[in-house]
């Protein structure tokens, strides 16, 4: 019967929509980066689906980020998420974590439910818990590196963590990684070099914030990284087919 997954299923046939169907995939961050990665599973057929970040939709956010509207200012994105994916999919089920995501907080999740771990958030501490405790449950995941002051999306590639190069962020979690002598952790990563931002006062969050009230403020990161509409997407829809595909089998064939 034709449905709104028929031209999926032209490429995937029908036993690879019923994996997707069964399967439960939790997304950590859903920013720029993993806002793109969601609306591509759910417009995939995925069954379950756990959305977790704790941040409001900011005005800064409106360049980038599919969730952020002028009408979106302020509300939470796991809000406005799972108002949209029950609108493009009123069949999948659909947690919400309204959380920001560290060691502390792992404890919260059982990873064991999940079929799918996405990484899509920024801090380093957090992204080696997540990898941890998926490696821990066994689970299947995928870290998306630095994808803040970059301009080229063609650069981006699919590697483990030990092939990558360039990218400080990937070197980090590299370094720290082979620290906890764990390896076999996908990544989407950019061999181009990151671009310095430019020091304009004037249009800096440093000065001008505008961080919706009770949030964690853009303020306390060192360095506030450019962005753009059409890298961070990029590297959304880069980690949201890897998963598809890989719980699908895609890849062994």
């Amino acid at each position: 019967m034709l449905n709104q997954f028929s031209r999926t299923q032209l490429l995937i046939g029908k036993e690879g929509i019923e994996k997707l169907s069964d399967s439960r995939v939790a997304v950590f961050g859903i920013g720029g980066v993993g806002g793109y990665t969601v609306e591509a599973l759910v417009r995939s057929g995925l069954g379950e689906i756990d959305i977790i970040d704790d941040d409001k939709v900011c005005l800064t956010n409106i360049n980038r980020q599919i969730y952020a509207t002028r009408k979106t200012i302020g509300k939470y994105k796991v809000d406005i998420a799972k108002e949209r994916i029950l609108d493009i999919n009123p069949d999948i089920k659909v947690n919400t974590y309204q959380m920001f995501y560290t060691p502390e907080t792992s404890n919260q999740f059982d990873f064991s439910k999940y079929d799918y771990v996405v990484d899509a958030i920024d801090t380093v501490v957090g992204k080696l818990s997540l990898i941890e405790k998926a490696k821990e449950y066994n689970v299947p995941i995928i870290s998306s590196m630095g994808a803040g002051n970059k301009m080229d999306p063609t650069k981006f590639e699919v590697t483990d963590i030990s092939k990558t190069s360039v990218c400080p962020l990937a070197r980090v979690i590299r370094t720290e990684l082979k620290k906890r002598k764990i390896s076999g952790v996908k990544v989407v990563y950019s061999k181009e070099p990151p671009i310095k931002p430019i020091e304009d006062m004037s249009i800096s969050c440093k000065s001008n914030c505008v961080c919706p009230p009770d949030t964690r403020k853009c303020t306390v990161k060192h360095q506030i990284p450019g962005s753009n509409a059409f890298v961070p997407s990029v590297v959304g829809l880069i980690i949201a087919g890897e998963v598809i595909k890989d719980l699908i089998g895609y890849n062994k064939h």
